[in-house]
């Protein structure tokens, strides 16, 4: 460590630090635009000029490595004067359109112009014109000429997101940031460069001219797409989300978003909500009020169970639903005495797991691993944060990625092995590195596997540091053979000390898990259930033709009743009853995320129309069918009841799960033959029912590939 004095004071610092450090540990603002704690050092705005004794001139603080007994003075005339000379230059060409720029009232530059800036130009010449750029749907560059060439962009698409989309050209009072060839920003990390922006020069196209930072109110929330369990800021003005951001959690999302985080808010207000209960009578589609579909439904329960037995009714639910309504659809599925319940809508094998299985890490170490091996993942796309934080572990800490996958793809990242190989014969290709792992350690492989150049390089990269992992992507998850490929990977990571985790698919597939939404013991699958086994099937925030494939609709039409509980209006060409049930941001309710964190969020805005969280739902139908102790008066009731959660002792919140039912191991015996079938997987933008109904995230560049979702191999 390193003492300096910072305005007077002693401030501890390690070495090779620099000023800018100092005064953030010494809670000292030093005006600044192109500094970002995440992103390196470009010193090219000069605003957090500071004065240092025995220094020349004054030396920029974010640029500048603190020494042992340094001097240095933030707000001393010397400095003051420089960051004014500096402020000055900045607003030489900069526009005056305050009042209809969208960064108004959240602009750095119009904050810092306020202490720094002068009353009066000295600058009379005509200000320079940008002209304006499509860069694609969900980033507007309208106003380039608001620039201030901090880079803080450019670095982000290079250091952060790994495609360098953004660059600066020409020269002087020239100088530009563009995307050259006229090309499209399509990193699904790209929304992280508005918040990025200082200034008012890249803003959010949804959001643009629709409301004012001061007219919105923030609440917090939980993003309810993929495992990270991102934090959010959603903003509301008029009972309407207007906007979603990042809130800072070092521990899980950092400062960044997804794309799909941030812009899926736009179905919340989409045409295709469900607003009110409507029940199918001969052909058409009627409005009722809540009473009577709840009545109907209860009505067909009795008697379909009456008539064929409990064990003829079943519910798919998704793991996008929350912690309480999946805990209420297995009691309710109990009570009715039917063991059919299932969350695994895209899965192919439906071995009963040991534990529950999660990444097995912390979020926050993806980023310290030294190698790593996906099995059956499209990183870059199935889980964008996570990707990122491989990505910083490749830039600092040379970690060696290798990837099982059926073709290599784009990761924005170095990629040392590529074992390439058709999905249906991926336990042959991890049998090679088994084998590969054997030879190394000279004893005798558990299966036959072909050793060869790539499998010797992804065996020696796993054992070459104790920071390794291996890791579970959706396809692997979703493959016909996926405890043996289970089996196969834990028998690595005994033999070179890695550790195996599941990415997981959903917001909420650890708590799916949890809370045991898989059949019992009699029970059907998702795939049996699909097949026209069931004379009565309950979907929670499930579209089958999407999450299951078209191919289960043909089941779904054998059924004597469907019953869709969903914020959209999403299956009416298969259903009887489609109930309208709150989204993340009208409901409370509670994620646990890949790593097994729980958080919970409360609802942001008021349900819309005649909509209902569905936990209540749940709970009216139970009372209905007399099943009973289901009397829950809030999610926290609910939330209360699940086992296995530990709770704080002052505030009364979900703060863990208790960590004995969590494993990542099998019994499941290793058989390397070939499988038929290709694992189900969602793209990027067909995940869930928010993410396909945001019409902006439709019209980028991954949304156009993948219009519907399909049968595809990772």
């Amino acid at each position: 460590m390193i003492e300096i004095e910072l305005d007077g004071k002693k401030v501890e610092i390690a070495e090779g630090s620099t000023v800018m450090h100092a005064a953030e540990k010494a809670n000292t603002s030093i005006p600044h635009f192109c500094y970002h704690k995440k992103l390196s050092i470009s010193a090219n705005c000069r605003m957090c000029l500071v004065e240092i004794e025995n220094a020349p001139k004054p030396m920029p603080a974010c640029a500048t490595t603190v020494a042992k007994g340094m001097v240095v003075h933030t707000h001393s005339d010397k400095a003051i004067q420089a960051q004014q000379s500096v402020m000055e230059f900045l607003l030489i060409n900069h526009p005056l359109d305050c009042p209809i720029c969208d960064q108004g009232g959240e602009c750095k530059l119009q904050d810092v112009a306020v202490g720094y800036g002068l009353s009066v130009s000295r600058y009379a010449e005509d200000k320079r014109v940008v002209t304006g750029k499509d860069v694609g749907p969900l980033i507007s560059m309208q106003e380039m000429s608001r620039c201030i060439h901090c880079t803080r962009c450019v670095r982000f698409g290079q250091e952060i997101a790994g495609v360098m989309e953004l660059g600066m050209s020409h020269r002087g009072e020239h100088s530009t940031i563009e995307t050259f060839l006229a090309g499209s920003i399509d990193s699904e990390l790209s929304g992280n460069m508005i918040d990025l922006c200082p200034v008012g020069a890249l803003t959010s196209k949804p959001f643009r001219y629709s409301a004012r930072t001061w007219e919105l109110s923030r609440r917090k929330s939980i993003s309810p797409h993929d495992s990270t369990g991102a934090n959010l800021i959603v903003q509301v003005k008029n009972n309407r989300v207007m906007r979603v951001l990042p809130l800072e959690n070092e521990a899980v999302n950092e400062c960044w978003l997804a794309d799909r985080d941030r812009f899926s808010y736009e179905a919340l207000n989409s045409p295709d909500r469900l607003t009110v209960p409507m029940i199918k009578h001969a052909g058409q589609w009627i409005e009722v009020d809540w009473q009577t579909a709840l009545e109907h439904v209860a009505n067909g329960l009795r008697q379909i169970s009456a008539e064929f037995g409990a064990a003829s009714i079943g519910a798919l639910v998704s793991p996008h639903s929350t912690l309480e309504e999946l805990h209420l659809a297995v009691k309710l599925m109990q009570g009715l005495g039917s063991p059919n319940i299932d969350y695994r809508l895209r899965h192919a094998e439906f071995v009963a797991p040991e534990g529950v299985h999660t990444l097995g890490m912390s979020i926050a170490s993806l980023s310290q691993l030294q190698s790593v091996l996906v099995l059956g993942s499209n990183l870059r796309k199935d889980h964008p944060l996570f990707a990122q934080r491989i990505r910083q572990a490749t830039r600092h800490h040379s970690c060696v990625v290798s990837a099982l996958v059926e073709k290599s793809q784009n990761w924005a990242m170095p990629v040392a092995n590529w074992l390439e190989s058709d999905a249906t014969q991926w336990t042959v290709a991890l049998a090679g590195v088994v084998a590969a792992v054997a030879a190394a350690k000279g004893i005798n492989s558990p299966v036959e596997g072909v050793v060869n150049a790539q499998t010797i390089a992804i065996a020696q990269s796993l054992m070459s540091d104790n920071r390794s992992a291996i890791l579970f992507g959706n396809a692997a998850v979703h493959h016909a053979k996926a405890s043996s490929l289970l089996a196969m990977a834990n028998w690595i990571a005994e033999h070179t000390g890695a550790v195996v985790g599941h990415l997981t698919e959903a917001a909420n597939t650890v708590g799916a898990q949890w809370v045991g939404a898989m059949p019992g013991a009699l029970g059907m699958n998702a795939a049996q259930m699909l097949n026209g086994s069931l004379k009565a099937v309950l979907l929670l925030n499930n579209e089958p033709k999407f999450d299951s494939g078209a191919q289960s609709m043909d089941g779904l039409s054998k059924s004597k009743m469907v019953v869709s509980l969903s914020p959209f209006n999403a299956n009416s060409d298969c259903c009887n009853v489609m109930l309208p049930i709150a989204p993340f941001t009208e409901t409370s309710g509670t994620y646990i995320n890949a790593e097994g964190r729980v958080q919970s969020f409360h609802a942001v805005v008021k349900p819309l129309g005649e909509t209902r969280p569905a936990w209540k739902v749940w709970r009216v139908l139970a009372n209905m069918l007399d099943v009973p102790e289901f009397d829950f008066a809030s999610s926290k009731d609910v939330l209360q009841s699940i086992p296995g959660l530990a709770f704080s002792d002052t505030s009364g919140d979900v703060v863990s799960v208790t960590p004995e039912r969590l494993s990542n191991k099998t019994r499941a015996a290793m058989d390397v033959t070939p499988c038929k079938v290709a694992p189900i997987v969602a793209s990027i933008y067909q995940i869930d029912g928010m993410v396909r109904r945001a019409k902006s995230l439709q019209l980028t560049a991954d949304g156009r590939q993948h219009l519907s979702s399909e049968r595809v191999m990772a």
